[in-house]
């Protein structure tokens, strides 16, 4: 803090962040400044809340509550803009706290991350300027300098200004109104904002549902519409769609929603939403969704933002509204989570949620392609944590496979129903692509004897699906694992080496990849590969020990078995090779070399000089002979 500029102001320095975030806001982040007047509404609503909280739990006589609102003024000639809320207000303490550094924690890096990602566009998405709290600081988009005139219950009132470019300054007024007012001079290039109708526009677009009047220039401009409290019959599309993108921040319509109104052990109303899209947050960050959750209503008064207790973890991206009269007003956070209304509300809404997504997966299998796109690997984490519904989940799960199309799916019901005669196992493959997997030469015999394959693409499924053991008494089982049935093979590899010409071939191998494989057996799966690379039965599946080894968990990864196909002709030519003389290195050269091979196609090759350079070797020996 520096000396007093007069008496009674005192001027304070931004701390270094802060600057950097008003840096970042002011001139890179954002490309629609009308986004500074839904933050400002939206800061006031909040403060209006607190208040009528704090009316309604201290039974203050209806006779003497004052008409809470938010009041805009405005002057075109002068650009003159200010907004006042008669909510708690701040004490000089409070102004601090709220206006001199980052609202929300790892905000500043985040952002930053986002604006070096982007370096191409001019502005990205309005959206996150309400996700990330930084509203109030993005009236800077649009004036030089901002007053805050404010007053708390217990306070003298104070007036705060700052031109955002380092300090600012507080000083004691003497105003007598509880709340707070927001005054400033907009820019020239932002004087479209002083204009009522142009103001009027954003708040029908961005604040309609507010759940306070707004006052413009003596007007009332929002709806103030409890839709969650309407027949369903009543609420039209168009005014669910503006809901949503209201309480969501989302500048899309819903995907879809979902009206609920239930009498009985618990009574309770809800409209919740279906997001377009996966937000941000929950696609970079990692429990992005444990604290989120639809807002909770008690008798009209919101109780929480993102009341968690609500939802389950992985149905938490599901937006909305749930009200309730069957708990207090002033419940505590500890309360709601041990409450057994809370239980049941949250054991209904789950399991309307689940029925939601199964009759949109049959009445609207493309909206529902297109959620569980978004979705999916999200509703996965469901079958380990909700044990109860684990059956229903296991039914809305979608896979590609070997039949269908890329992006297109099946279900386990519908593979099943189209497995071949004396198939007794579910096959799927994990992987880093469609066409990678495709190309397995596990896939070979599959492919041959046009069994369907599930193509497991998403990075979820690896985790999952083997927890899932069976479906319609039909094991899950990868093709990468060497505990499989391949009878249906075994009249058609009439080429094959003989089993005393096979044998020294596979002991070579055996001793040549001593430390390095588990075992080496004759293939029954392969077609046009020389060798495999397969699990054993209790050895993980490739992808799991791929991400246990970027994160520096090498010892989780356990050797594997090499398959060898008496049928191709490398090893038809190798086993010459023993028949004349089994101490030739060129046989252990090429044997390696396979072994390498095989570990490449699985993406798990480590030395690749190595690689290289003795296939150089081996290509340096045929070419020699061949031109001998």
């Amino acid at each position: 803090m520096s000396d007093s500029k007069q008496q009674n102001v005192q001027e304070f320095e931004y701390k270094a962040e802060m600057k950097q975030l008003l840096n970042l806001i002011v001139h890179s982040l954002y490309t629609h400044p009308e986004i500074f007047l839904r933050e400002l509404i939206s800061n006031s609503s909040d403060a209006l809340s607190k208040v009528r909280f704090s009316q309604l739990t201290e039974n203050i006589a209806e006779g003497d509550v004052e008409e809470l609102k938010i009041t805009i003024t405005l002057d075109e000639k002068t650009r003159s803009f200010a907004i006042e809320d008669n909510g708690t207000g701040m004490s000089e303490e409070e102004l601090i706290a709220n206006l001199g550094t980052v609202a929300k924690s790892g905000t500043l890096g985040f952002l930053q991350a986002l604006k070096e990602q982007q370096p191409d566009k001019s502005g990205i998405d309005a959206n996150l300027i309400g996700q990330f709290g930084v509203g109030f600081y993005s009236v800077f988009m649009v004036t030089d300098e901002v007053t805050v005139e404010t007053k708390s219950e217990d306070s003298q009132g104070c007036r705060w200004r700052s031109t955002g470019e380092g300090t600012y300054t507080i000083e004691k007024i003497d105003r007598q109104q509880r709340g707070t007012k927001i005054s400033f001079t907009l820019k020239e290039d932002a004087a479209e904002f002083a204009g009522e109708n142009r103001v009027e526009n954003i708040i029908r677009k961005y604040s309609n549902f507010v759940d306070f009047p707004i006052q413009l220039d003596n007007k009332k401009v929002n709806s103030v519409i409890a839709l969650w409290q309407q027949q369903k019959s009543e609420i039209k599309k168009e005014e669910a769609n503006e809901f949503y993108k209201f309480i969501a921040v989302d500048y899309q319509d819903p995907l879809d929603y979902l009206h609920l109104s239930l009498e009985g052990v618990v009574n309770f109303k809800a409209l919740l939403f279906l997001p377009k899209e996966a937000p941000m947050d929950m696609l970079y960050q990692q429990g992005a969704l444990e604290n989120h959750g639809p807002q909770l209503y008690v008798r009209k008064v919101m109780i929480q933002h993102e009341c968690k207790d609500l939802l389950p973890e992985y149905l938490r991206f599901v937006k909305g509204v749930v009200e309730t009269e069957d708990l207090s007003l002033n419940v505590s956070r500890e309360v709601v989570q041990n409450s057994p209304v809370m239980a049941k509300i949250r054991q209904i809404l789950t399991t309307k949620i689940i029925a939601w997504f199964e009759s949109l997966a049959q009445d609207d299998p493309e909206k529902f392609r297109q959620f569980y796109k978004a979705f999916g690997p999200v509703i996965k984490i469901g079958l380990n944590t909700d044990f109860t519904n684990r059956e229903k989940l296991i039914e809305l799960l979608r896979f590609e496979s070997t039949k269908t199309g890329d992006g297109e799916y099946v279900t386990l019901k519908e593979y099943v129903s189209r497995m071949q005669e004396g198939q007794k196992e579910v096959y799927y493959l994990s992987g880093d692509n469609r066409q990678q997997m495709l190309s397995n030469p596990n896939m070979e015999y599959f492919r041959k004897q046009d069994i369907e394959v599930l193509l497991l693409v998403d990075p979820v499924d690896v985790f999952v699906i083997p927890s899932i053991h069976e479906y319609d008494k039909k094991p899950l089982k990868s093709i990468e694992k060497a505990d499989i049935d391949f009878s249906a093979g075994e009249d058609e590899k009439k080429d094959a080496l003989n089993e005393n010409m096979i044998e020294p071939v596979l002991r070579i191998f055996k001793e040549t990849l001593a430390d390095k494989v588990e075992d080496v057996v004759e293939s029954h799966r392969l077609v046009n590969s020389p060798v495999t690379l397969v699990g054993g039965k209790d050895t993980m599946d490739p992808q799991i020990e791929k991400m246990l080894k970027m994160m520096n968990q090498a010892d989780a990864q356990g050797k594997k078995i090499l398959e060898v196909n008496p049928s191709h002709p490398v090893i038809k030519n190798l086993a010459g090779l023993c028949m004349l003389n089994d101490n030739d290195p060129f046989i252990r050269t090429a044997i390696n070399q396979l072994y390498e091979g095989a570990l490449l196609l699985e993406g798990s090759l480590e030395g690749r000089a190595d690689f290289i350079s003795r296939m150089n070797d081996i290509i340096e020996a045929a070419t020699r002979q061949a031109k001998s």
